[in-house]
Formats: structure tokens, C-alpha cells, sequence
């Protein structure tokens, strides 16, 4: 079972749920004829009406869609059971949490900082490129805030789990 709010919508989120019969939407059978046109377009029949959808962004760690449809654009986030029961359980801000810093995840060579103190960073942004066994590693912030303090430079050796970047 799946939850789907619309466009960060204040209204109750739609139910899904996959079953043998097809999918039930909020417990109704959802009927439907789809066809694909490309990777990302597909060509819909539902209720005697014609859609359009293209699929314009996938984030899979975020769990969210944002996609056009018949031209107007629609972001749809979706909860799985795990992110219900945690909703349930007070602790749907878990995984969101504050983060303090980032930590070398192997021994390697500072080869570029893109941050300064200050910095407002968002969960994803690059913050520096890290050498290890002849590849260059980009690290990314898992989380937001603000760069506190950078303690390494670029050339530097470091060991793994020394602190890179303070929040």
C-alpha cells in the first residue's frame, strides 16, 4: 500500500494499492489503457478521456515523480509502508535528520572543495572530490545546512572517518 500527495497538496493523499485485479485507487478499481510513445511518454485512456504523460524527473531516494500531464506539471510524492509506520511511530522527521558533519568514507587525496563556511548546502549538493585508488569520489552533503567549518584543503591526505566538513 502506497500513499500519494499531489503538488504538496493539504487535501487527504490518494491510497494505492497493487492487487492481482489491477490497482485500487482509495479502494476503487482504477482502470485504465496505457501505451508507451518513447522512454518517458506515454499515452493514456482513462474514463473515456486521453492524457499525455511525459516523466519529466525520478527521485528515487526522495521517493518523488514530477511529470507532465496534457501540458501542466505535477509533482507526486509517495509514502511506502516503511514511511508510514514511521509517521505513525512520530518519527517521519528521522530521516531528515540534522546532520553535523561529513566524514571521509576511505584514505584518499582532497582534490577539490566546492563549499565554504557558510555555505548553505541542500541534501545532494557537491561539496568536494575526494581521490582514492586512482578514481575521484564525489562527496555529497546527505543532508542540509550550513557549513560551519572545512577541515581539510585541497591536497590533503586523509584517513577514513576524519572529519572533512563541520555543519
Amino acid at each position: 500500500m502506497f500513499t500519494a500527495t499531489v503538488n504538496d497538496a493539504t487535501e487527504a493523499p490518494f491510497s494505492i494499492q497493487f492487487t492481482a485485479n489491477g490497482p485500487l485507487v482509495n479502494g476503487e478499481p482504477f482502470t485504465w489503457d496505457l501505451v508507451r510513445l518513447n522512454d518517458n511518454t506515454f499515452h493514456i485512456l482513462h474514463q473515456d478521456r486521453s492524457y499525455t504523460a511525459e516523466l519529466i524527473e525520478l527521485d528515487s531516494e526522495a521517493k518523488a515523480v514530477k511529470l507532465s500531464l496534457n501540458g501542466h506539471l505535477y509533482t507526486v510524492q509517495l509514502k511506502d509502508r516503511f514511511d508510514q509506520l514511521l509517521e505513525q511511530m512520530g518519527m517521519s522527521g528521522a530521516a531528515s535528520a540534522k546532520i553535523n558533519d561529513i566524514k571521509a568514507p576511505m584514505p584518499g587525496l582532497i582534490v577539490g572543495v566546492s563549499v565554504q563556511p557558510g555555505d548553505v548546502v541542500k541534501k545532494g549538493d557537491a561539496v568536494l572530490i575526494l581521490e582514492a585508488m586512482k578514481m575521484e569520489n564525489l562527496i555529497k552533503s546527505p543532508g542540509e545546512g550550513t557549513i560551519r567549518a572545512i577541515r581539510v584543503a585541497k591536497g590533503d591526505r586523509v584517513e577514513k572517518n576524519q572529519v572533512l566538513i563541520e555543519f
